[in-house]
């Protein structure tokens, strides 16, 4: 009886230990608001805002917000200048072995393209009525812009800034990801998949389902491992993809309005957010293993955000809004409020 008591009394810290381990999870984030940020007043009748593009090496920051794209010091957050002139824009796509940038204006139906040391704008590309986001593709060297009305992408070669395909995507696409060795996932909100694209070939190769997420809108991509997160709505969920073979490995569920979701490869933490304020916080524990970590209060209608990889920091946008309407309790921006919020560890 000795001994055994011995024995169970010299085990029983190595296994409360285990279990402490095990019961602990992923680390929190650390993430909190460390500064916001107002923004001027743009021309127009409405406040918009929408992708949020940070050049981490050329430590500026742009900000859609429709009539225009402001620019920012990714450092001291202090306005660099803005683009204006724009009728509904959306996205910034940068090159900067080229020394260009391209806008999409939905509005106008024109890929704008700007220099990026002076902001002069130099071409406008003419472009579907409702381009929308975009992405350049390092491995083919060309900007794909995804365009929800026409159901299509634009393929424009930033050389000689002209569209050399339009490629059907048969439904309504979102937001894209490059992989950075010719190939782009893009959700596709209209047909609830992501859509595979060869850079070079220019043409569709798969159409993977994002079941049990509802329409995909925001993606991001653990490209060590070979994995894809799309975040959908109705239902509200995240799937996370092995993009060897379009399976869904986890999903879980999310807040309403999810719009953007980010990756950051030195500490494992994928970000989501969300148009109620909600900021969802994952960790991949393996590649075959993503756990919630927590979910952090942002502001209502920060649902579009950009990381700065060399400080970590995630920055979002947002502004004040009026009281909910009913029956749908639909809330409008109110011009004039529009921030910046600064996320840091």
């Amino acid at each position: 009886m000795k001994t055994w008591c011995a024995v169970f009394l010299a085990v029983c810290p190595s296994l409360m230990l285990v279990g402490n381990v095990v019961l602990a999870g992923p680390p929190k984030s650390g993430y909190r608001l460390i500064k916001s940020v107002p923004l001027k007043e743009t021309p127009g009748d409405f406040e918009y805002f929408d992708y949020v593009t940070v050049d981490s090496a050329g430590r500026r920051a742009y900000i859609a917000r429709g009539t225009e794209v402001d620019i920012l010091d990714a450092d001291n957050f202090s306005v660099v200048g803005s683009i204006t002139g724009l009728k509904h824009c959306h996205g910034v796509a940068l090159v900067p072995e080229l020394n260009r940038g391209f806008i999409t204006d939905g509005g106008a139906a024109k890929v704008v393209v700007f220099e990026i040391k002076t902001l002069k704008v130099v071409n406008a590309i003419d472009a579907p009525a409702g381009t929308d986001s975009l992405t350049y593709d390092p491995s083919s060297k060309l900007i794909f812009t995804f365009n929800g009305e026409s159901k299509n992408s634009s393929v424009i070669d930033p050389v000689r800034e002209t569209v050399v395909k339009t490629i059907d995507m048969v439904g309504g696409p979102e937001q894209p990801v490059a992989d950075g060795n010719g190939t782009i996932y893009d959700n596709n909100g209209e047909t609830n998949d992501v859509v595979v694209l060869d850079t070079h070939a220019l043409a569709v190769k798969a159409r993977w389902p994002t079941k049990p997420a509802g329409q995909p809108v925001a993606i991001a991509m653990d490209r060590e491992h070979h994995r894809l997160f799309s975040a959908g709505r109705n239902p509200s969920t995240l799937v996370m993809i092995d993009v060897d073979n379009g399976k869904v490995l986890n999903s879980f569920p999310i807040s309403d309005g999810v719009d953007a979701a980010i990756y950051e490869p030195s500490s494992g933490f994928l970000f989501i957010s969300t148009r109620t304020g909600l900021l969802h916080v994952f960790h991949e524990d393996s590649p075959d293993k993503l756990s919630p970590v927590e979910e952090i209060n942002t502001e209502y209608g920060a649902k579009t955000m950009g990381l700065d990889l060399k400080t970590k920091n995630l920055i979002f946008v947002t502004s004040d809004f009026t009281p909910p309407s009913e029956p749908k309790g639909d809330r409008k921006t109110i011009k004039g409020t529009a921030r910046l919020l600064i996320f840091g560890r």
